[in-house]
């Protein structure tokens, strides 16, 4: 696999460290006053879904990890895993929720995703950035609480719980960031 030299490492690329794929959640440079430039880099390990802290100096640089991702269907649950078939060749695969991570909240019966591969093993998946979901329990909104941002809990029918606006009722359908887990609006349908 290729190098990536320390200068081109951004937010999102992939690399090998450690036998290990990782993908870089952060990059911070930093230009002290004497020595070498310094890179900070935060990465997540894409099989174990660990994060690690590491310092690299101008010059340093990681071996490309060769991640490529498939589009896929989730299928159903099967005892504690996920089911998903790759839409090119209908395989179907079993991954674990610790593969998963957050991102299993938010999962519905035929949503389509992305699967993460490495070595041609699925190692993880990607949602698309927004989700609609529909509310199916909220408690009901109190008279008065409308003049400022007052949020509640609520469930989504995929069993996770986010906040919403205080006028947010159950039945009433929501977009849902998938990255962050926030409310974004409510979707007329």
């Amino acid at each position: 696999m290729p190098l990536i030299e320390a200068g081109a490492f951004k937010k999102g690329i992939k690399v090998i460290l450690e036998g290990e794929p990782y993908e870089m959640l952060d990059m911070n440079f930093v230009k002290p006053g004497k020595g070498q430039a310094l890179y900070k880099c935060r990465l997540r390990c894409l099989t174990k879904n660990t994060i690690l802290d590491r310092t690299y100096k101008s010059g340093d640089g990681l071996e490309a990890a060769d991640v490529r991702k498939g589009d896929a269907q989730y299928l159903y649950r099967e005892r504690m895993n996920y089911v998903f078939m790759d839409l090119e060749t209908f395989e179907q695969y079993s991954l674990a929720p610790e593969m998963l991570g957050e991102a299993a909240r938010f999962l519905m019966d035929g949503m389509t995703c992305n699967l993460l591969f490495w070595n041609d093993q699925p190692i993880g998946i990607s949602l698309p950035q927004h989700v609609n979901l529909k509310v199916t329990a909220a408690e009901p909104a109190v008279r008065g609480n409308t003049s400022s941002n007052i949020t509640k809990r609520v469930t989504l029918e995929t069993g996770a719980e986010v906040n919403a606006p205080a006028f947010i009722d159950v039945g009433e359908t929501i977009r849902i960031n998938t990255e962050t887990g926030d409310y974004m609006e409510r979707v007329k349908t």
